[in-house]
């Protein structure tokens, strides 16, 4: 599919619903113009260019939308650090330092723990779960509720699909090994393992490499294979562990300013629309395609990996159900966006055994058996 046409296309769309005929299209042809103004914005990102996969993806939307507007509205991107540094992409964003940024909303949890929502909460919805979620089950529009009391409106726009459960200096077989440890982690998992023992770190994707490189971190959890290989992590810690029971599936948002996304004509709000959908598609497919590819040259290069022992998975659901049940307790809006998840994962997980995890496990044994 041409993208440009489809984007371009959604944006007329909107514009010209309506028109009839040559003669109508015509006449319209005036309000397209005032519909179209040249605006520049400009895009703040919470991660570093060498993390291609998501950088990459706002590069991407700013493409989409300059090709779909005939240049009439330029993003202009920058990486965290050239503005704002990556964790205070949100703030920029609420107060007009930047139109709009791509972040991961559960960054924000110490402003607000529901924000966890936008991105993953601890044993919440894969990627797909996810996504169902936002666009069919009302979770975007959840989202842009509890959103919009800081002064932004949020869109998906990536998927990392589940994530690895980190690299670690030594081997990690029970909850002892986990206590005192310093765990750079993000989001509402922090407060779970804080449950466990574990000391929780919030350090921008920039400085993990240092911090654990000179010991002030113990293990790293980041993202997966590809990202991690990137920013070369197993040249400082040995053991690399899965799932990351609290991203198995972790969302990104493009945030705008609130009072910037009402003022935009409605062309542009399609187009930014239709973009994020798109890379949002995209990203996921990106690391679906170099997970396995670098996870293999990881292996071959000497990365130990380990699951998480039961014991561990059982200890960290259970700290994880308490944690959201604290929350709950007191804050209306985290209640109300994990009652809303909690009513979909149930039927979601009812079906995926039916459908999804019957005939990857069938396939999954064809592959170990080297029949594919």
């Amino acid at each position: 599919m041409d993208r440009r046409k489809f984007i371009g296309g959604a944006a007329k769309g909107a514009i010209g619903a309506g028109a009839v005929g040559i003669g109508a299209a015509s006449l319209a042809a005036p309000a397209i113009a005032q519909d179209r103004p040249k605006i520049t914005w400009r895009c703040t990102s919470s991660f570093p260019k060498s993390v291609d996969t998501i950088y990459g993806a706002s590069e991407l939307l700013t493409r989409y939308v300059r090709e779909a507007s005939d240049g009439q509205f330029e993003i202009q991107m920058f990486a965290a650090g050239e503005i704002v540094p990556g964790a205070q992409v949100l703030d920029a964003v609420q107060n007009g330092t930047v139109e709009m940024g791509h972040t991961a909303s559960y960054y924000y949890v110490g402003k607000d723990p529901a924000f966890a929502f936008g991105t993953a909460v601890p044993f919440g919805l894969n990627a797909r779960q996810l996504n169902a979620w936002f666009y069919e089950g009302g979770g975007n529009d959840l989202m842009n509720e509890f959103f919009a009391k800081s002064g932004i409106y949020g869109l998906p726009a990536g998927n990392t699909g589940a994530q690895m459960g980190g690299w670690y200096r030594k081997e990690i077989n029970t909850l002892d090994d986990l206590r005192g440890l310093k765990l750079r982690i993000a989001g509402l998992a922090g407060r779970v393992v804080e449950k466990l023992g574990v000391v929780p770190q919030q350090i921008p994707a920039g400085d993990i490499y240092a911090a654990l490189e000179r010991g002030t971190l113990d293990a790293v959890e980041f993202v997966g294979p590809y990202d991690d290989e990137k920013l070369g992590f197993q040249q400082v810690a040995q053991y690399y562990y899965y799932p990351a029971w609290w991203e198995g599936g972790a969302a990104l948002h493009m945030m705008f300013n609130l009072e910037q996304w009402n003022s935009l004509p409605q062309a542009y709000k399609a187009m930014l629309e239709s973009a994020c959908q798109a890379i949002n598609g995209s990203m996921l497919a990106s690391y679906d395609y170099r997970n396995p590819m670098a996870l293999k040259r990881l292996a071959a290069a000497g990365a130990q990996l380990r699951p998480f022992s039961q014991e561990i998975m059982q200890a960290s659901f259970e700290a994880a159900n308490e944690v959201h049940a604290e929350i709950s307790a007191t804050n209306e809006d985290y209640k109300k966006l994990l009652d809303s998840q909690n009513a979909f994962k149930r039927d979601a997980y009812l079906w995926a055994q039916i459908s999804e995890y019957s005939f990857d496990t069938f396939m999954m044994v064809q592959q170990r058996q080297n029949a594919l």
